[in-house]
This record gives C-alpha cells, sequence and structure tokens, in this order.
C-alpha cells in the first residue's frame, strides 16, 4: 500500500435545495454516496461522468474545499477531513488544484507574477528574490516569458491562461494536482496541447493527477487508472485498457459509445479536429 498517495473511504456529501410550489420544501441530493479511490504515486486517475454526477464535488472534497457529511481522505496517511485550519494550512502546498474555466479562476486585477508566485508569498517559501526565481522558471516552463509577469489576465487567450494556472499550482512543487475538466473550455487544437504539457510535467516533477473530465476521449490519453461516477455512485473503475476494451456497467458502455470518432494524437503533437 505504500504507492498509494492519496486515498479517500467512503465520502458522502449531500446538498439541501428547495422544492415545492412555493419553494418552502426542501429535498436532499447526495453529491457523493460512499464513494471511495484510491491515487496511486507518479499516477493520474481519471474520475468520469456526465455533468451532475458528482465530479467537482469530489474534487472539492479531496481538497477541503468543501467539508464532507462523512468518510475520510487520507494524504500520505494522514486524515484531511480532521485536521485542524493550521496543520491543513501547512499541508495544502502539496495538494494543487487546475481550475476548468481559465477566464473566471484568474484575478483580473493582478498580475500574472502576482498569481502565480501568490501560494509562494502565502506559505512564505524562500525570499522575495528566490520567489520571484522560481516564478520566472515555472512561466517559462509552461511556455510563456518573465515579460508575461507584469501583464493581467485579460492579455492572454483562453490557452495561455490555462498555462498560468498550470503555472500557478505547480510553482508550490506539490505532490497532489487536482485538474477539474482543465481543457473542456478550451479549442480542441489547444486542449492537445495543454494535455501534453500536462503529461510532461508529471514526468519531469513526478506529480500526481486527478483528472476530472466528462471527456473520455481526453481520459483515454492521459489517464492511467478510471473512476466512473454516476449519480454519485461508482460505477465502475479499473486500468485505462480494461475499462475501454471491456466496460462492465452499461452507464460506461453508453458514454464509450458517445465517444466522437476523431482523436488526439499527443505522440505527434497533433489534433484531428
Amino acid at each position: 500500500m505504500s504507492d498509494l498517495i492519496l486515498v479517500a473511504n467512503k465520502l458522502v456529501k449531500t446538498y439541501t435545495q428547495r422544492s415545492g410550489k412555493f419553494g418552502f420544501g426542501t429535498t436532499f441530493v447526495k453529491a457523493l454516496d460512499n464513494v471511495s479511490i484510491t491515487l496511486r504515486t507518479g499516477t493520474t486517475l481519471a474520475v468520469v461522468g456526465e455533468s451532475g454526477s458528482g465530479k467537482s464535488t469530489l474534487a472539492r472534497c479531496l481538497l477541503q474545499l468543501q467539508p464532507l457529511d462523512s468518510g475520510e481522505v487520507l494524504f500520505a496517511g494522514q486524515d484531511l477531513a480532521k485536521m485542524q485550519a493550521s496543520a491543513l494550512r501547512a499541508i495544502r502546498k502539496n495538494l494543487q488544484m487546475v481550475f476548468q474555466d481559465p477566464f473566471a479562476s484568474l484575478n483580473p486585477r493582478m498580475r500574472i507574477g502576482e498569481i502565480v508566485g501568490e501560494g509562494l508569498l502565502i506559505h512564505g517559501l524562500g525570499s522575495m528574490t528566490e520567489q520571484q526565481q522560481k516564478v520566472i522558471a515555472m512561466l517559462k516552463r509552461v511556455g510563456l516569458t518573465e515579460a508575461d509577469m507584469q501583464k493581467y489576465p485579460h492579455e492572454f487567450s483562453g490557452g495561455q491562461r490555462q498555462r498560468i494556472g498550470i503555472a500557478r499550482a505547480l510553482v508550490l512543487q506539490p505532490k497532489v494536482v487536482v485538474c477539474d475538466e482543465p481543457v473542456s473550455a478550451l479549442d480542441v487544437s489547444i486542449q492537445a496541447q495543454i494535455l501534453l504539457l500536462l503529461k510532461e510535467l508529471q514526468q519531469e516533477m513526478a506529480l500526481s493527477y486527478i483528472f476530472i473530465s466528462h471527456d473520455l476521449r481526453v481520459v483515454r490519453h492521459i489517464a492511467d487508472d478510471i473512476v466512473v461516477l454516476y449519480q454519485g455512485k461508482v460505477v465502475e473503475q479499473g486500468k485505462v485498457a480494461g475499462i475501454y476494451e471491456r466496460p462492465q456497467h452499461e452507464y460506461t458502455q453508453n458514454l464509450l459509445a458517445a465517444i466522437p470518432g476523431k482523436e488526439y494524437n499527443l505522440g505527434k503533437k497533433v489534433v484531428n479536429a
């Protein structure tokens, strides 16, 4: 079990919402229903399902951005759900997130250098000079330049903004990165570039990814293992090859049947679109 870096056991998360003709009633929606997952060190676990299946709720609960009703999230053997705020803050630099919307996830009033370096400042990692050097190095690694530090988010394209989001997450040198639909808001031609960058960075930095997606074309090229969520429950999980070649659950079979015939080719850095 030593190769497991993140383990979630029996996660439950319920939302309440208004119901009835005048909104006086209350209904309960179980976004996560006894969900258990395991992430192996240095690998990518894809969590797939349609909108409303509980994927994004799972992402936020894993990082303790939302409280759980019950269950445990173990990172390197420590239960994040039971940690005090100060202890969780200290460990959070090892658990970062790349968000879905590159337009909404960057503060429009902050310069790029400030955005990428904010985590270093919060965690007090290095002197100001060292922090600046780390920001410059990470921006260059994701395909941007030192001059971009002085610019604002509106000066960049969607793909460039997502590169900034990736730089912000990775500048802290985390162990686990949760990617919540990181390419769904991008053009198809840009998606492959971002996926290739994520794969290269994973190998260079020994990262472990949880990759949230509804697009099984994307998942096939980046994931090692897959968990299929349906209405807040895990209905199937296993190795990528096994799930794609021999899906057992009808829901998984339907998801695979809906994949368009056109595929990415990350190895040759091209996209058939």
